[in-house]
């Protein structure tokens, strides 16, 4: 009889590790309550929504504000999306759902002039970076490459390729260090940091693996941000490894840091520690965000087939938007108005991107050869007019 290790694997989430190996970092419990950390406070001080200067608690309010605003637009965005797949509006669709915090929480410590490099699932953190709405769609609805300018929003088109995307962010910290050298880039602000975003799954990958070392040994201005929602489509992280997968960068001399992806202010607070080590020739990091997939892999998977509901119960007792309008509520800064109000933004949001794509139309043809290189190529003006020539050939003709 052929065991089912999948079945016979350990439950997910296991465990805080022992003394002296990477504990789970987290400034909101389950329910809402906010407890101190001075090692990660100091990282939210202004966003403290009981400070005593008025100016500062205005502030801390509306930033605390902005990020309940980001994870419910995500939610709603990311299930209209879904929706318009299931509708045979996109080809493909890879829900967020449950990831809210952990894509928001970082994105939200970005500086401008960083760059992100990500997978196909960080459709929060575009929108933080300033895509629109639209553009969020276009790649999955097929009529274009990439759905955005990456250097108009800091933020590279999404890596399909399983880990490929963590080699490019360290290339690119590697030629700010050159820049720096070359005296185009001033350090003394802060170097801009390039952040890889990436799954559990990835971790096994070798151009993930490669981009440690390179970045641990060149010192590189790069944070890898691993958002281990559990499951690597059926492969659940237990059988993936034994320990918890920040505790794989020590062996590349590097700092791992694991943070409750579940908490936006854990979240943010550990992206800002690492980007500012980052900045400042400190090196690279690791960051382990804990969260859950809630949905499919893509609305092309049926997860019912590999995990079991309670599981999924489990996690949903944990959700991030809950846990945070938990906390929000406590300390004044939300209630049921408030609550209302950002579904009525989330609600028009959803309505923009529905909008958006099906008003989305094909590309011309023959664009399919304008960004293949960047300079005009004598052997791919040759293949456009040979393509022009055969697209001719159905001049007068019914398409099919």
């Amino acid at each position: 009889m052929v065991r089912d290790v999948r079945k016979d694997a350990p439950r997910q989430d296991p465990p805080d590790p022992g003394p002296g190996s990477t504990p789970t970092l987290r400034v909101l419990d389950e329910d809402g309550t906010r407890h101190r950390d001075p090692d990660l406070d100091r990282w939210l001080a202004d966003l403290d929504p009981t400070a005593s200067d008025d100016a500062a608690r205005a502030a801390a309010r509306s930033a605390l504000l902005r990020l309940h605003e980001d994870m419910v637009v995500a939610r709603r965005i990311d299930a209209e999306a879904t929706a318009l797949q299931r509708q045979g509006e996109l080809a493909l669709w890879p829900p967020l759902l449950g990831q809210e915090a952990a894509q928001v929480g970082s994105a939200r410590a970005l500086r401008d002039d960083d760059f992100v490099f990500s997978s196909y699932r960080e459709h929060a953190v575009a929108r933080v970076r300033g895509a629109a709405l639209v553009d969020l769609v276009r790649v999955w609805r097929g009529v274009a490459v990439s759905g955005w300018d990456p250097y108009a929003i800091g933020m590279a088109s999404p890596q399909v390729i399983i880990g490929a995307q963590a080699l490019h962010a360290t290339g690119w910290a590697m030629g700010v260090q050159n820049d720096v050298d070359a005296g185009r880039v001033d350090a003394a602000a802060g170097l801009p940091v390039g952040v890889s975003y990436f799954g559990d799954g990835a971790m096994s990958q070798g151009d993930v693996n490669e981009a440690f070392v390179f970045a641990s040994t060149y010192r590189s201005p790069v944070v890898f941000f691993c958002q281990n929602n559990q499951w690597a489509i059926s492969e659940p992280v237990a059988l993936q490894s034994r320990v918890p997968l920040a505790e794989r960068a020590r062996g590349f001399g590097l700092p791992g840091v694991r943070v409750d992806g579940n908490d936006v202010l854990a979240v943010l607070a550990v992206t800002r520690a690492a980007l500012d080590r980052a900045r400042h020739d400190g090196g690279p990091t690791l960051i382990e965000a804990v969260t859950y997939r809630m949905g499919p892999h893509t609305t092309a998977d049926d997860p019912k087939r590999y995990r079991d509901a309670a599981e999924v119960e489990e996690w949903t007792r944990r959700d991030p938007i809950a846990r945070f309008e938990a906390y929000l509520r406590a300390v004044g800064v939300l209630d049921d108005a408030g609550v209302a109000h950002v579904q009525e933004v989330a609600d028009a949001a959803a309505a923009e991107l529905r909008a958006g794509c099906v008003a989305l139309t094909d590309p011309p043809p023959l664009s399919l050869f304008d960004h293949v290189y960047a300079e005009p190529h004598h052997a791919l003006d040759r293949e456009r007019a040979e393509y022009a020539h055969y697209l001719a050939g159905f001049d007068g003709e019914e398409a099919r």
